[in-house]
């Protein structure tokens, strides 16, 4: 493990943590050559998720410094190697978690690579050649052409990119649950958390014609989740007149939230037979009682971001929907405010980083 190798000579400019306080400055770090599978790209946007700040102050114990984080990643083209086939020069694409993995297990010649036991990540991740990768939160990368995705040309580059992490998190499990098939009978869907994660949701769910409710600790978020994201309806999950009033009355739950809770009382909330699926990771065991399970005859799932056959299907029903994040830009010298507030929740419903400037984007224009 290095944090290069000898074909590293590009040098770049980005956003790096030194130590656990997760204090962003700026670093001029190295990158890899364009290799023959490789494209560089020219970063523009990249999104703030929850992880990065997990990463840069090292909550988990696994940061290896200097630590450049971003996996949500839009840009254009401004090379290719010479075994690239789906890429070309200005080309609009995107990179979210995964650089790579081992290309040759059940699950990475099924397109699942996030399952390959060999995946690393974009970045704190050990690349094929040993060196440690370094994220979004900068203004170039190198990309292995297997781990990028298209970026549909009706799309805003700003908007799209959290849709490589947000996006696809949120894709996976309702495609999986056959949700997002356009169907006679619209399924009644609830969404606990209404943050990055839950607004997209809401707008895969709506765009597929379901009933959505929107669960929520909060009841001020019920006037932004009817009338702006179009949410059928609402409860507090506090209150428990509201919940014994919805008891049975869901056919499928998808659980955004990340903070440590009980699925007792929402799994009540299923019918007989429905399904609550986990995508966020409370840092202590949620509890989950036996009864709710087994006198509803209830399935409890879960499941991390996605392939990337995916993730480009993923993007490409974002463009026949038009579907984005809702954001709050930023400039990287704004990164270490942005992470603060992202601590407490204060953004609606996604940060991204203008990494290139007015000026860049003016000249690639």
């Amino acid at each position: 493990m290095a944090q290069t190798t000898p074909n590293h000579t590009q040098s770049v400019l980005g956003w790096a943590a030194h130590d656990s306080s997760g204090k962003m400055t700026p670093y001029v770090f190295k990158r890899r050559e364009n290799g023959a599978n490789d494209v560089t790209i020219k970063v523009m946007y990249c999104g703030m998720c929850h992880t990065d700040l997990h990463h840069v102050r090292d909550d988990w114990g696994i940061t290896m410094y200097p630590c450049v984080p971003g996996h949500e990643i839009t840009g254009i083209v401004t090379k290719v190697g010479k075994d690239v086939t789906r890429f070309k020069e200005g080309d609009r694409v995107g990179v979210g978690c995964l650089a790579a993995s081992c290309l040759e297990c059940e699950f990475c010649k099924k397109s699942e690579e996030n399952y390959c036991d060999e995946i690393q990540l974009t970045y704190n991740g050990i690349f094929w050649d040993g060196s440690i990768t370094y994220g979004g939160y900068s203004k170039m990368m190198v990309a292995d052409q297997r781990f990028v995705v298209s970026v549909p040309e009706n799309l805003p580059m700003d908007a799209v990119a959290p849709m490589l992490c947000a996006g696809i998190t949120m894709y996976c499990p309702m495609k999986d649950s056959k949700l997002l098939e356009t169907t006679a009978s619209p399924k009644k869907v609830g969404i606990i958390g209404l943050g990055g994660l839950g607004h997209v949701a809401v707008k895969f769910a709506k765009a597929f014609g379901h009933h959505v409710t929107i669960i929520s600790t909060s009841p001020s978020k019920e006037t932004e989740a009817k009338k702006r994201l179009g949410a059928d309806d609402f409860i507090v999950s506090t209150q428990d007149s509201q919940m014994k009033a919805k008891k049975r009355s869901l056919d499928y739950i998808l659980d955004t939230v990340s903070a440590w809770h009980s699925l007792g009382p929402y799994l009540e909330l299923l019918k007989v037979e429905g399904t609550l699926h986990i995508v966020a990771a409370p840092d202590k065991p949620m509890g989950l009682p036996s009864f709710p399970l087994i006198f509803g005859k209830r399935t409890i799932k879960g499941s991390m971001t996605g392939g990337m056959k995916e993730t480009q299907e993923m993007m490409d029903m974002c463009g026949k929907h038009n579907i984005t994040c809702d954001i709050e830009m930023v400039t990287p010298d704004k990164i270490n405010e942005a992470l603060d507030r992202l601590a407490n929740n204060d953004v609606r419903y996604r940060f991204v980083i203008d990494i290139a400037g007015d000026e860049e984007k003016n000249n690639l224009s």
